[in-house]
């Protein structure tokens, strides 16, 4: 080697290296490719969700979650919705909560709530549950089932529903540990993906599961209806992003980041494993800002919270999940109005997209120990206590204290009109 290359390649050598350059084999990365179609109307933009038809100005969803079951209906055993006279009670409902926004869990709801739904300004979210338990996300036959079970949801969008008041497709929620680190374990060399419009690198198995489904559901809509909307996975904080916290569900190596597709959508709950043994926020000092912050500092797209809520279960039956039922009524507004000052107040706080308080109702059905558990209001069972309404005895919603009014009185803080955030 001549001296001149020699100290050429000295110079090289001693040059600093730029920040982050040096861990982009293990730096997680999810992209939309550049060709894939955005939606007609809710699109991304930065971290922030614009609404093109009420102009350029970023939204903030305030919302509710939504599944009509009543005492004695359970879609555990594949009851769909009923199709009747509720949806013009419930509606006007979430309506006068001032929210404008309504996340749905049912699969297909049915004709009536839409019509119901046709008499106010409001949008909604279609959460497409997918079995969070599975041995195995990435199994070929999983992934193909599930994925007919998506086109179906997308179909009966489009034949019965309001793909013009749609924001987004949710595709999973919430899956479980035990589940997301057998799949890890089968599949160790499985971290990246390039689908027809969605591309991931280095990703977790689990991840690349995702993925594949997202990237599938996208393009199924786009091909059959010639349109898309958002897509996102929700997740929970049991499981990750966040990884510096000692209560987590994972290890750091399988967490999941919830940021393929088009937004980040987490359920969020104050007493929640890594909320709960947060820092505290910078400005109400509280570990549930500081987790909002933490999200904040390391989004690189808008964050819906998907949920968040109190169950008011007589009692608190699992003393090793604190905060898990047994709450007072009276006690929940002042968590909800902590929440909301929590997330716009937060630093970052203009990369949250919108809110969601859980639940409209009490779900009796949940947690379907046996086909009789519908029918009865389990004290035992947190799961079925989450609502801002108790269900009467002639099956009419009863506000729980002041819940509703407080959740009303949030919502209406600033503007009202719909879907621009308060100034």
């Amino acid at each position: 080697m001549s001296m001149r290359w020699f100290f050429f390649l000295v110079l090289i050598l001693s040059l600093p290296i730029p920040a982050g350059a040096d861990d982009t084999a293990t730096v997680k990365m999810s992209a939309m490719r550049e060709d894939t179609p955005a939606p007609t109307r809710f699109i991304v933009k930065g971290t922030s969700i614009v609404d093109l038809a009420r102009g350029s100005s970023p939204v903030f969803f305030k919302g509710v979650g939504y599944s009509p079951y009543l005492p004695g209906e359970t879609p555990i055993y594949g009851d769909s919705p009923a199709n009747d006279h509720r949806y013009a009670e419930h509606v006007p409902l979430m309506r006068d909560l001032g929210l404008n926004y309504i996340h749905v869990f049912p699969l297909k709801m049915p004709a009536r709530f839409f019509e119901e739904l046709d008499r106010t300004d409001l949008v909604y979210g279609q959460d497409i549950w997918v079995w969070a338990y599975e041995e195995d996300f990435l199994d070929e036959q999983f992934l193909n089932k599930t994925l007919q079970q998506i086109y179906d949801v997308i179909d009966h969008t489009y034949a019965v529903g309001r793909p013009d008041r749609l924001v987004l497709f949710s595709v999973g929620d919430e899956l479980q540990a035990d589940a997301v680190m057998r799949t890890d374990a089968r599949h160790p060399d499985v971290r990246n993906f390039t689908g027809r419009h969605i591309v991931v690198r280095n990703r977790t198995p689990t991840e690349i599961a995702l993925a594949r489904l997202i990237d599938g559901a996208m393009e199924y809509e786009l091909l059959r209806y010639g349109r898309r909307h958002l897509y996102c996975h929700t997740s929970w904080t049991h499981i990750g992003p966040i990884g510096d916290r000692p209560d987590l569900e994972v290890p750091r190596e399988h967490m999941i980041t919830p940021d393929i597709g088009d937004l980040s959508c987490l359920n969020v709950y104050t007493y929640a494993r890594g909320v709960r043994t947060s820092p505290p926020g910078s400005v109400t000092g509280s570990t549930y800002q500081g987790y909002l912050e933490d999200l904040a500092a390391n989004a690189k797209k808008p964050i819906l919270v998907t949920q968040v809520g109190l169950s008011t279960s007589p009692f608190e039956p699992k003393p090793w999940v604190p905060g898990f039922g047994g709450h007072r009524i009276e006690d929940v507004p002042d968590t909800y109005r902590s929440v909301w000052t929590d997330i716009r107040t937060a630093w970052g706080r203009e990369k949250f997209a919108g809110l969601v308080f859980f639940q409209l109702h009490d779900e009796w059905w949940k947690s379907g120990e046996d086909p009789t558990d519908s029918t009865r209001h389990e004290r035992q069972d947190p799961e079925e206590w989450f609502g801002i309404y108790e269900v009467g005895p002639d099956h009419t919603l009863v506000p729980k204290g002041d819940i509703a009014e407080t959740v009303r009185y949030l919502f209406s803080d600033g503007d009202n009109s719909g879907l621009t955030p308060d100034p």
